[in-house]
């Protein structure tokens, strides 16, 4: 089967584009897919962290991750940290990496803009991504568009390895899903949905209540021509809401268009705060049913055991074509 490898950084609660683009479909990839899914703490790390928070982070994003359907009978799920491979490759994959092709990376020029000293992690992020991926020789990698650029990077710097040392690694593919890779702010509908927007109105997170979630949407801003119609350019709020009951709804957005049409957005909105509520529900209970329950770190033990059999064997490969470390040791 393809194998398939995703991480999600524990900064904070997943929001509602992260699921909707990417998350749901995790679940999807399983059915045909041998699939591992990792938090990714250390990368997590690239920029300030309070311990206490991101220790919470790391567990809530488990609780969240089974919640949302990941079955580990046929997937693995495991914190990075816990399988030391990561940083090992990682490390590997900075010496076959260049100075100037991490510098162009556009997510380190946006995070280190205006910073006086900038941590070195912030540059070498993409080749320990590298690493995550190329460890398990994964076929497919789920990402949204603000990542395709890093995993060009792998690519090249798989390619590199292999035609200098010999094939060691897979050479990964993109997976972007044709819909919902992209949902938007509710505040501003031209920016995407961001954990870190400062504006609390602007993102519904996977875990807010029933009443944020519908004070949130009330609040989505729109436009002033009271009429609902599916236009990115024109109508992005309305367009935004739109697209967000077609996912939670598995409603088309031309059905919905067509649904709607005399129809005020008080309404409107009234109905995709419902979609958005009876979507969430279920997932929110089952993760009120895992969090404080021993199944989560037993889960993350034997997927930590598991990743670690696959990336361990990856990384003597590696050290071998390298000739570093003593050959014949396991």
């Amino acid at each position: 089967m393809p194998k398939i490898f995703s991480g999600v950084q524990p900064t904070s609660i997943p929001t509602l584009g992260n699921y909707l683009g990417a998350m749901k479909n995790f679940v999807t990839l399983q059915e045909g897919n041998d699939c591992i899914y990792c938090i990714v703490d250390e990368h997590a790390i690239t920029l300030p962290q309070d311990p206490v928070e991101i220790q919470k982070n790391i567990h809530n994003l488990a609780a969240l991750y089974l919640a949302i359907g990941i079955d580990p009978k046929r997937s693995i799920l495991f914190i990075q940290s816990e399988v030391p491979c990561h940083a090992q490759l990682g490390w590997i994959m900075q010496c076959v990496s260049y100075m100037g092709e991490l510098e162009r990376m556009t997510q380190y020029k946006d995070k280190s803009q205006g910073k006086n000293a900038i941590p070195a992690g912030l540059l070498t992020y993409p080749p320990l991504m590298a690493a995550d991926i190329l460890l398990y020789h994964t076929d497919l990698v789920p990402v949204g568009a603000d990542q395709k650029q890093h995993l060009e990077l792998t690519r090249d710097l798989a390619e590199r390895f292999n035609n200098k040392y010999g094939e060691v690694f897979t050479i990964p593919e993109p997976y972007i899903p044709p819909v919902g890779a992209r949902i938007m702010s509710l505040a501003e509908p031209t920016k995407k949905m961001s954990k870190s927007d400062k504006n609390k109105k602007a993102t519904i997170f996977t875990l807010d209540s029933e009443k944020d979630i519908i004070k949130k949407i009330k609040s989505a801003i729109t436009d002033d021509e009271a009429s609902i119609r599916y236009d990115r350019e024109q109508k992005p709020g309305v367009s935004n809401l739109l697209d967000i009951y077609s996912l939670c709804s598995g409603r088309s957005v031309d059905d919905l268009v067509s649904a709607y049409q005399g129809k005020g957005y008080g309404e409107f909105k009234t109905d995709v705060a419902e979609a958005v509520v009876g979507m969430l529900k279920p997932i929110q209970e089952k993760y009120n049913n895992l969090i404080e329950s021993s199944e989560l770190d037993e889960v993350l033990d034997e997927g930590a055991e598991k990743a670690y059999a696959i990336a361990r064997k990856t990384l003597k490969d590696t050290e071998q074509a390298l000739g570093i470390g003593r050959i014949n040791r396991l």
